[in-house]
């Protein structure tokens, strides 16, 4: 990971919120109060930085997968970009409450949208009338705005990296339910004991939360390169066992 303070502290990570605005526990992770504001302690963000960018890499080097969540205005652009970049699940607009506590309902819906782009394609949807048509097309873009970043996701992601962990409390509810870990963008009135990860920083600047998608993608991708050459390397040693193995035979 090569992010520095100087970097964070250019990005404005250490800028939180109004001092009347604030949640007490996040007291260890504030630097000062500096006209009326809150002002984070860049050094324990980078501390809590690394610690995600690692615990993601190990993830990602086992093969599993990790979903990145920001629905809020600022985070929609870089959510979606890094998420598509490291090749991970993305949830950019309106968190539809069960997306990871009832999977099932949501792979329905994935399976629903399938189904109108197979009639789209062979022609099916030609044969309805013009009322029918718009109501598919309807029912297809709205489908397609919500579940355009998870429509591939076929198990429940390993981890789930959140821009702001207030504003998606519901996502917060459903990981912890079910024992997802959670690395969560903090500000200073977020709960961070409600994370396995917190990274106290700025979570309404647009640079701040750039830094920290582009970090925890650039993880995955460390993390999915080592899983391959392994996997490389398993692939190539069973081929070469097996290759003696019929020599052997010959031989024999």
């Amino acid at each position: 990971m090569e992010v520095t303070i100087k970097d964070m502290l250019e990005a404005g990570v250490h800028f939180g919120h109004q001092t009347k605005r604030w949640n007490p526990k996040m007291k260890p992770y504030i630097y000062k109060e500096q006209n009326e504001i809150y002002i984070i302690d860049l050094r324990k963000t980078l501390e809590q930085l690394k610690k995600a960018y690692e615990f993601v890499t190990k993830i990602a080097a086992e093969g599993k997968t990790v979903m990145f969540v920001g629905t809020k205005r600022q985070a929609k652009e870089s959510v979606k970009e890094d998420a598509e970049r490291c090749d991970m699940f993305y949830v950019n607009e309106r968190w539809l409450g069960g997306t990871l506590t009832n999977f099932k309902t949501i792979m329905q819906s994935i399976k629903r949208l399938d189904d109108i782009e197979a009639m789209e394609s062979d022609g099916r949807m030609e044969q309805l009338s013009k009322k029918e048509r718009l109501h598919l097309d309807k029912q297809k873009k709205k489908l397609l705005k919500v579940l355009s970043g998870i429509r591939k996701m076929k198990k429940l992601p390993s981890c789930l990296i959140i821009v702001d962990t207030k504003k998606e409390a519901i996502a917060v509810k459903e990981a912890r339910k079910l024992n997802i870990p959670i690395i969560g963008l903090v500000d200073t009135n977020c709960d961070p004991e409600e994370v396995e990860i917190p990274i106290p920083a700025d979570d309404d600047a647009i640079r701040s939360i750039k830094l920290f998608t582009k970090t925890l993608a650039d993880a995955v991708i460390e993390g999915r390169n080592r899983y391959l050459k392994n996997k490389e390397f398993i692939e190539e040693s069973q081929k070469e066992k097996a290759g003696r193995g019929k020599t052997e035979e010959q031989a024999g």
